[in-house]
């Protein structure tokens, strides 16, 4: 039957071995040809961008040359430099010049319509008034232009000239100004995505489209193509990763068979340290934020193999689920946790000790048992004795539920731990007898940050409160850390800025140092029951 396991074991190693590189393969592919078609789109935005600029400067220039020459208004002279100006600037249709509120003149003559000085739709940072939808005046009069106006003259500018840009055949341009005034624009098939980029500019995609936008003080440019030329952009990425992804291929089918072999190896390993009992303990001190006293620990196991190697816990613990292991471990730790510690918890009544449960243990309420019987002799208290529950590892809340709280009959404290990385809630902890809650490492590391769980770790603080729970922090490494959470009254933290996790004789020297330093825990400390009641 094992060489069958063993077999299959492998066998499914190489199956996933070969298909995951592939998906990978896929999956780069895609977020590559992604990231392609967005830097395209971007790069055409900014010439696009830079298309407007020239425009506009190029009219901007003619109109200084024209506010700086000294010729008499709509003298001769002045409408031959007018129209010259008009047949040197590329986007330019015609120039005028107003005066007293009308315009009196165009490089194609004198005006002989009473034609009113426009009122600006924007101002530039150059001072320039730019008037949307002018009609000219003089000329053929065929479409509506851009009138750019600067002290008593303007140019008018065909809008288009400002999308005037070689881009792929999908895109569509389009530029307004910085608040959202449409200048010009190519025809675009999603009217809808056009407003809302011109009111909230930025870069990204919708399921039809991609788009980008660049922008300044003066012009907001606008490129948008349909996704289909994704398509041809994610062939090109798989061909280009194809002999990647295949090596990929071999070396994951390798490590596959390699991995299985030695998890089935660590398995049997596993077996004969439960057997030789090869397991020690390290303490992570607890300690009371707001005074410093240290009023326990969390008990760790640590594996040393016979060649003085160690084995992770996150490595081993998990073989030991699988296996049915981690029952006599289970059983292991609390004997050397009441043998370590028993001389500390009979002279400091206040201190605890917490044990971690596996999610068996917590359904069936079978360490409880073999917990009561231990302590049977040894002159500890149940209320020294922590349990702690991982909130992934409670799969039958209806058992848990019963199993706690007959730990909690027993004067045991019940917390739950890594809070917050599972599927938790208000509704889901207030079906639980607990007394505490540890707030996950992830959460602590946040404070302090942009992260998007930042937040979460004050509401966390908060449903804890509302339970009536006890919060202990998990991971603190920074001052920074510890103030925000003495700031939200948190009761008590465990981390590498207090300590490391200590060897027995370590741990005892420090929580009596701590306990020197500081003074006692508080009375209530021997109860942690009484907290929550």
């Amino acid at each position: 039957m094992k060489r069958v396991s063993t077999i299959a074991a492998i066998a499914l190693a190489a199956v996933l071995g070969a298909i995951l590189p592939m998906a990978a393969l896929l999956y780069v592919s895609w977020s590559r040809a992604q990231v392609a078609e967005a830097d395209r789109l971007e790069r055409t935005a900014e010439r696009t961008l830079q298309r407007a600029h020239r425009a506009y400067e190029g009219g901007l220039l003619a109109l200084r040359k024209l506010n700086q020459s000294a010729l008499p208004a709509c003298s001769p002279e002045h409408i031959r430099l007018m129209r010259s100006l008009a047949l040197a600037t590329t986007s330019a249709e015609q120039v005028g010049y107003f005066s007293e509120g009308r315009l009196r003149c165009t490089s194609w003559g004198a005006a002989d319509e009473l034609v009113p000085e426009p009122t600006p739709d924007h101002i530039t940072a150059d001072g320039a008034a730019i008037t949307l939808g002018v009609r000219p005046a003089a000329g053929d009069g065929a479409g509506t232009l851009l009138s750019v106006q600067l002290g008593g003259h303007d140019i008018l500018m065909d809008p288009e000239r400002f999308i005037d840009v070689i881009a792929e055949p999908n895109v569509r341009l389009a530029v307004a100004t910085p608040d959202g005034r449409l200048i010009a624009q190519q025809p675009i098939g999603d009217p809808e995505l056009l407003q809302r980029l011109l009111r909230e500019p930025h870069s990204g995609h919708t399921p039809r489209t991609l788009h980008a936008t660049a922008q300044d003080q003066e012009w907001l440019a606008i490129a948008i193509a349909p996704r289909t030329g994704l398509l041809a952009a994610l062939q090109q990425q798989f061909w280009q990763l194809l002999p990647l992804g295949a090596v990929g291929a071999l070396l994951a089918v390798a490590g596959g068979i390699w991995l299985s072999r030695r998890r089935l190896s660590l398995r049997s390993e596993l077996a004969t340290a439960v057997r030789r009992r090869e397991f020690r303990m390290h303490y992570q001190p607890i300690i009371e934020l707001d005074t410093g006293i240290c009023v326990g620990a969390e008990a760790l196991v640590r594996w040393t193999r016979a060649d003085g190697t160690q084995v992770r816990p996150d490595l081993f613990i998990p073989v030991a689920e699988e296996t049915g292991l981690i029952e006599p471990l289970t059983d292991h730790v609390m004997d050397l946790v009441l043998g370590d510690m028993r001389e500390l918890l009979i002279h400091d009544r206040s201190a605890h000790i917490a044990i971690n449960l596996s999610a068996g243990d917590v359904s069936s309420g079978r360490a409880l048992k073999v917990l009561t019987g231990k302590l049977i002799g040894t002159g500890i208290h149940p209320q020294q004795i922590w349990l702690e529950a991982t909130e992934r590892g409670i799969l039958d809340i209806q058992a848990a539920r019963t199993s706690l709280a007959a730990a909690r009959r027993a004067g045991h404290c019940v917390a739950i731990d890594d809070f917050g990385v599972g599927y938790s809630s208000l509704q889901y902890l207030q079906q639980l007898p607990l007394d505490a809650l540890k707030i996950d490492k992830s959460f602590i590391d946040s404070i302090g940050t942009h992260s998007a769980t930042s937040p979460v770790t004050s509401h966390i603080i908060d449903m804890a409160r509302t339970l009536g729970l006890f919060t202990v922090a998990e991971g603190i490494e920074t001052s920074a850390q510890l103030a925000y959470l003495q700031s939200r009254q948190v009761e008590f933290g465990q981390g590498w800025l207090f300590s490391r996790p200590l060897p027995a004789a370590e741990f005892i020297a420090y929580h009596e140092h701590r306990r020197s330093q500081y003074g006692e825990a508080p009375e209530d400390m021997q109860n942690p029951n009484t907290l929550r009641e």
